[in-house]
């Protein structure tokens, strides 16, 4: 069990060490995503009552924090997992009533315009936002100086400038890597539009360190969590820190 007590860190991530451990891996999707929520969120304003757009929210752990946490209305919205699957991870969590699930492709929402006062993504954002004009299709579903916020995986340069994936790269995640951008590509990304203010992009500090310690908690925790984590164990610590990490941005819609 050291492996999952690892998960459990107060100093750094004091909403998200209230969570247990064990469910946030049965939830997981990814890496920690309650820890990449929780230092996000340092550079939002998200308030009470606020209707939020979860998008690509996975098995639900992150819309089960934004409802305790900020006491939002979230609609949770993910393509691979089924709604009522969702909703009875909410009603478990005691948040039924404020989150919503909802099956759907990010490049087909099917929300009103200007209906959410934010849009978050954990995790997610890489498989569907690279291309230019994801960020102004987006932006057509939240308020006027509504606010984005998401993290993503992202390389500490750009693969383009190093000329190939990395090979302890390649070898676990292949050509997925290429969407990795560093976090003042998406700056630059979401800038030139004029659509919004970048507020923040930033590198999470030590994000390859957190990423290994959840991947040791789900070796030891899952079944078959050996040879499902391993391999990534392997990719994290040849890397140790040179190459990996995860890009944190957020933005107001102008």
């Amino acid at each position: 069990m050291a492996a999952l007590n690892d998960l459990v860190r107060p100093d750094r991530y004091p909403r998200s060490s209230r969570y247990d451990p064990a469910w946030l891996l049965d939830l997981g999707m990814g890496p920690n995503p309650l820890w990449l929520l929780e230092d996000l969120a340092q550079n939002l304003d998200l308030r009470s009552g606020m209707r939020i757009l979860d998008l690509g929210s996975g098995k639900g752990a992150t819309s089960v924090f934004l409802a305790r946490e900020y006491g939002a209305e979230v609609v949770a919205a993910d393509l691979w997992i089924a709604p009522e699957d969702a909703t009875a991870v909410f009603a478990e969590a005691g948040v039924g009533d404020q989150v919503e699930a909802v099956r759907a492709e990010a490049h087909a929402l099917p929300f009103e315009a200007e209906s959410f006062d934010a849009i978050v993504s954990v995790d997610a954002f890489e498989y569907f936002g690279t291309a230019d004009s994801y960020l102004p299709y987006l932006l057509r579903f939240v308020r006027p100086g509504g606010q984005l916020g998401m993290a993503t995986p992202a390389m500490t340069r750009e693969v383009r400038e190093l000329g190939a994936i990395p090979p302890h790269i390649k070898k676990v995640v292949g050509w997925e890597a290429i969407a990795w951008h560093t976090a003042e590509w998406w700056r630059f990304q979401w800038e030139i539009t004029e659509l919004v203010e970048v507020t923040s992009a930033r590198l999470q500090q030590d994000a390859w360190r957190d990423w290994l310690l959840w991947a040791r908690a789900g070796a030891e925790h899952q079944p078959d969590g050996r040879n499902a984590n391993q391999p990534v164990i392997d990719m994290l610590t040849a890397d140790a820190g040179e190459f990996i990490s995860f890009a944190l941005v957020t933005a107001r819609k102008v």
